[in-house]
């Protein structure tokens, strides 16, 4: 399908017209940016246009993770090469790699979709020459100095033998000292790389947006945290400080008393959460064990209800699994039920233990990335959809209002976690709504 009879083109703004024809012409380029800014929609209509005339059967299109590279590349919000390639493509296997296959105007391409993001995910793009190369949040694939082992680094060298190669990547910023800028992007336009093309974009340049949805949009965020500056306004940013500031200076902003509690989710005879979790954090010496229980109420909201911190020197299996029930069975007494206790699976003897004696399921967190659980922390704050029972839940107030970045890692954004401030029970919260995540932030429909 021609860009220009794609609906969404006709809605773009100046900014995306310019890159989109400029990019066509040019053989590297990178759109970084906003969220929702409309970058990887621009990189699919651009690569769907060369896939359709270029000379080249095998193509490469990467995420950090396979999922991610399918999930943003081949559907992109319905505008991904599945869909550009409507009735002329299928997925499938080459050589046992996902691939997207299609049929052009100048015969058969064959797109390679993997996940860049691990030290060994190189070896799954061997053995091939690429003509084009899409990638998707190019800062999470993996770098490092040696050309053999460098994600990056591999797929370009698999561009070489090329007829007409084509680079795409898109990213959101990260901080200014991240080596995607130093070893590549930067350099790149310092160097002035002939068919180098670099364009920055925020949600204001998505004119697919309606600007009642880019309001409602960032007012999901604080106005003085980072995720603001990086994912309103797409500015690199080094972040230092507090994590958590506004919650630091006016904590009770986020309290619910336990009157207020039960006024609000007793209905006279029982609690009407929809459900109650426990997360559970396992320290070693010098750290703590510890638990959070949380409610996700029928409106998707979070409320947090107890926490415990205990100190994990001296504290053997048998005492740590009677601490736990006794938790559970006080969550249980004043609130009805737990549903689940979601526990870090970093200790599966302990949970077996937890297993065998609670009268509730224990399963594994997901433990997802660190930052996206901090950013959707910081989402549900701005949005007034967390609340937190303050005299039940003194070490989880402590940990949200001490948590701090690490500022001796000024590439990446660290956690700071030197026994400082408390990280452990920052991890058991989390554990305890994870798997929600995307729905009580908002990012995806609420069922």
């Amino acid at each position: 399908m021609p860009i220009s009879e794609v609906p969404i083109y006709k809605e773009f703004s100046q900014k995306h017209y310019l890159y989109i024809g400029r990019a066509l012409h040019s053989s590297f380029c990178v759109a970084e940016g906003a969220v929702r800014a409309g970058k990887t929609i621009d990189h699919c209509l651009i690569a769907a246009e060369y896939l359709e005339h270029c000379p080249d059967k095998f193509h490469l299109a990467t995420g950090s993770t396979i999922g991610n590279a399918k999930l943003n590349i081949g559907v992109c919000n319905g505008f991904g090469l599945e869909n550009l390639f409507a009735g002329a493509c299928h997925w499938g296997k080459y050589r046992d790699n996902e691939a997207l296959f299609i049929q052009t105007v100048t015969g058969e391409k064959v797109v390679i979709f993997a996940g860049g993001g691990k030290a060994d995910s190189y070896k799954r793009i061997l053995g091939n020459s690429y003509g084009l190369w899409i990638a998707t949040e190019i800062n999470e694939h993996y770098d490092c100095d040696d050309s053999r082992t460098s994600f990056i680094k591999v797929a370009m060298a698999r561009q070489a033998a090329a007829q007409e190669p084509l680079t795409l990547w898109d990213l959101n910023p990260s901080s200014p000292h991240h080596r995607i800028y130093s070893e590549y992007i930067d350099r790149y336009r310092e160097d002035a790389l002939p068919g180098f093309l670099y364009e920055h974009f925020t949600i204001h340049d998505n004119k697919s947006m309606t600007p009642e949805q880019v309001e409602a949009f960032v007012a999901r965020y604080r106005k003085d945290s980072v995720w603001y500056r990086r994912d309103i306004f797409g500015q690199r940013i080094v972040a230092e400080g507090l994590i958590y500031r506004s919650f630091s200076d006016t904590p009770a902003d986020w309290f619910i008393s336990r009157e207020d509690l039960r006024k609000k989710y007793h209905d006279g005879k029982k609690w009407t959460f929809r459900n109650i979790y426990v997360g559970v954090d396992f320290g070693c010496s010098g750290s703590a064990h510890t638990f959070v229980a949380c409610a996700i109420t029928n409106d998707w909201k979070l409320i947090a209800l107890r926490s415990e911190r205990i100190e994990a020197e001296g504290m053997n299996t048998e005492q740590l699994t009677e601490r736990f029930l006794t938790f559970g069975k006080i969550i249980t007494g004043e609130y009805g039920r737990v549903d689940t206790a979601y526990c870090d699976s970093a200790e599966q003897t302990i949970i077996n233990s937890f297993r065998t004696r609670a009268p509730f399921p224990v399963a594994n967190a997901r433990k997802y990335e660190i930052n996206d659980r901090i950013r959707a922390t910081d989402i549900m704050m701005a949005l007034h959809v967390l609340s937190i029972v303050p005299e039940d839940c003194k070490s989880l107030v402590t940990a949200l209002s001490e948590c701090v970045w690490d500022k001796q890692k000024p590439g990446q954004w660290v956690r700071l976690d030197d026994g400082t401030s408390d990280i452990d029970t920052l991890d058991a919260f989390e554990y305890s709504w994870e798997r929600y995540m995307k729905i009580l932030i908002r990012e995806e429909k609420q069922t």
